[in-house]
């Protein structure tokens, strides 16, 4: 009997197994802030985007590092068995929206107020391993 032919859902079913995601929602930190910091991150090996940001003075850099972990694990309970280290693995994709507002009256001299609008962001983390080819 000869072999059999993989199927279309079949390769996108493996290579969905080599990509792992993870989702920041509603973080309270404003999207320009964030996306300085996830341009330092995009297209780097993992442990080198974990030890910038580990080492990166922002507040945003804190909660990309704590992301990334997070990532790295949905990886590993995709991937059992398989080593972090042999996989190669680096930040594909890393995609900052802004997220809801919060608008706040601050107090203005001669009864005036001011709009205080408190920004918010989404973060969608996406780590693929590279393939020599």
């Amino acid at each position: 009997m000869g072999a059999r032919k993989r199927t279309s859902s079949e390769m996108m079913k493996e290579a969905r197994k080599q990509v792992a995601f993870a989702k920041l929602n509603n973080c309270p930190t404003s999207p320009r802030k964030m996306r300085l910091v996830a341009g330092m991150v995009r297209g780097v090996e993992v442990e080198k985007a974990l030890h910038i940001l580990k080492h990166s003075p922002q507040a945003a850099a804190i909660r990309l590092h704590k992301l990334l972990l997070s990532a790295i694990a949905n990886w590993q309970a995709k991937n059992e068995g398989e080593r972090i280290e042999d996989a190669n693995l680096f930040v594909k994709e890393i995609s900052v929206d802004s997220a809801r507002m919060l608008r706040r009256i601050q107090t203005a001299p001669q009864g005036r107020a001011y709009r205080i609008r408190k920004r918010s962001n989404h973060v969608t983390l996406i780590i693929d391993n590279k393939q020599d080819n």
